[in-house]
């Protein structure tokens, strides 16, 4: 199977289900190294006139390295087919383990020269916009912090523009 290249505003898509319950996986390159890491917060939109990806990852993960060194990551989405392999893509940091990828049972692939996973029904190539920390003094209440913060470790949000957009064919 193959990859073919859509226009992102044709996509059929359902965000809550694909992130939300089915899970993505995000990926970026550093240094001629990949690295990955299963995300199930985020959205997809427009913002500033263009299609765009939101993504939140928090300051311990490995992966958060790899995305802030370059420009680019790709989201890779498996329709829920992938469970297993992203559940252990999820808790498994590559610092740790240098090949969990390969120990995943997932096969890394090139688009546009980006990395993204064979297995993939759908993966987004994504330009960061715009990142941010969240901040404590910037929730509007506390509920928030105390049940998904008691570390302190708050996400660092990325807006991404949707760049290029492929589906299996």
């Amino acid at each position: 199977m193959s990859f073919q290249e859509k226009d992102v505003k044709e996509l059929q898509i359902n965000p809550w289900k694909a992130i939300g319950d089915e899970w993505m996986l995000v990926t970026a390159e550093k240094d001629g190294k990949v690295n990955t890491m299963t995300a199930s917060w985020g959205g997809v939109g427009i913002m500033w006139g263009r299609p765009t990806a939101t993504v939140y990852l928090r300051p311990q993960r490995y992966t958060k390295e790899f995305v802030d060194a370059g420009e680019i990551f790709t989201l890779s989405f498996f329709g829920g087919h992938a469970k297993k392999a992203m559940g252990y893509l999820g808790s498994v940091s590559g610092r740790d383990e240098a090949d969990k990828i390969v120990k995943s049972g997932l096969h890394v692939t090139e688009l546009e020269g980006r990395p993204a996973f064979e297995e993939a029904e759908l993966v987004l190539i994504c330009r960061k916009l715009y990142v941010q920390e969240m901040k404590p003094e910037c929730f509007t209440g506390r509920e928030e912090i105390e049940k998904w913060y008691p570390d302190r470790d708050f996400h660092t949000m990325y807006i991404a523009e949707i760049v290029k957009a492929y589906q299996k064919v």
